[in-house]
């Protein structure tokens, strides 16, 4: 992390003519990142002091404006800066979102190319526009967004995150080779999948956020492939098994196990009500709303 923040106070530095545009109070819109630039949906809080910074990831329907908004609830009640970036359906389709980019045609791409490693650029700029290069920051993903962030966890760990938190995925990465990448580590190279890559993925400090009644079957955008439904009915099933596989899996092992498991009474599949839960803080932070 330190190189990549380094590397962008650097290009900063070198063209002294082109001052980086300050995150902007209140709602914002950025254009941030090299070869395939991002758009950066922001909220900064009016009263904002020193407050960490929280990455959104939208969900399917690739509104990152929506998401950024969901989350203006966060930002008010914890004194964060919200950064939203919207990964656009053209560029980005359900291998290269969902999936991070990790494989093509079932062959792994070099880690360079993978959607998860325009990441800690994309933080570093965030951070120096926002006015401190050693920004505390979370990450927090809904729906779709939540799948991009657990298999971030386990492909490219938590990137210098406190924590990340994977809200209402529709299917699980399982802490197992016995099932393709995407639901498990099979099909994957060798170093993506071995013992120690597994014992990597359990030692994020991950949360798996869930409410209790994200339990429809018949969802409209539920995975009902052979894989998902392996892994339980709906969303709240499959969360609640992974994480007792990846617990079980840690205890016979012995290995580190920083996951939390936060449920939410009562809300379905709706970003707006999971990120103004008092649990959201939770989720993040480990503390209740205040």
């Amino acid at each position: 992390m330190l190189r990549w923040t380094l590397l962008a106070l650097s290009l900063l530095l070198l063209v002294p003519s082109v001052r980086a545009e300050a995150i902007p109070v209140g709602p914002g819109r950025l254009v941030l990142g090299g070869e395939r630039p991002l758009e950066v949906f922001t909220y900064r809080p009016p009263t904002y002091r020193k407050g960490p910074l929280i990455l959104v990831f939208h969900g399917v329907g690739r509104n990152a404006e929506e998401y950024r908004t969901f989350a203006i609830t966060l930002a008010e009640r914890y004194g964060a800066i919200v950064a939203a970036p919207l990964f656009d359906k053209e560029r980005f389709p359900y291998n290269d979102y969902q999936q991070g980019g990790i494989l093509r045609e079932g062959v792994a791409r070099p880690k360079a190319d993978w959607t998860f490693s325009q990441l800690p650029a994309l933080i570093a700029e965030l951070q120096v526009r926002a006015g401190d290069p050693a920004l505390p920051y979370y990450i927090i993903g809904h729906s779709a967004g939540g799948q991009f962030v657990a298999r971030l966890a386990a492909m490219s760990g938590a990137l210098g995150a406190q924590r990340l938190v994977a809200a209402n995925p529709g299917s699980h990465l399982f802490p197992t080779r016995e099932a393709p990448y995407g639901y498990g580590f099979g099909g994957l190279p060798d170093a993506l999948s071995n013992d120690d890559a597994i014992r990597r993925f359990l030692a994020v400090p991950l949360t798996l956020y869930l409410g209790t009644g994200d339990n429809d079957p018949n969802h409209r955008s539920l995975d009902r492939g052979v894989e998902a439904l392996r892994q339980g009915p709906h969303r709240y099933a499959r969360g609640l098994a992974c994480f007792a596989a990846a617990q079980e899996l840690a205890r016979q092992r012995g290995w580190a196990f920083n996951w939390r498991k936060v449920e939410v009474a009562d809300i379905d599949h709706d970003a707006a009500r999971m990120f103004a839960a008092p649990e959201a803080g939770q989720a993040l932070f480990g503390t209740a709303a205040p």
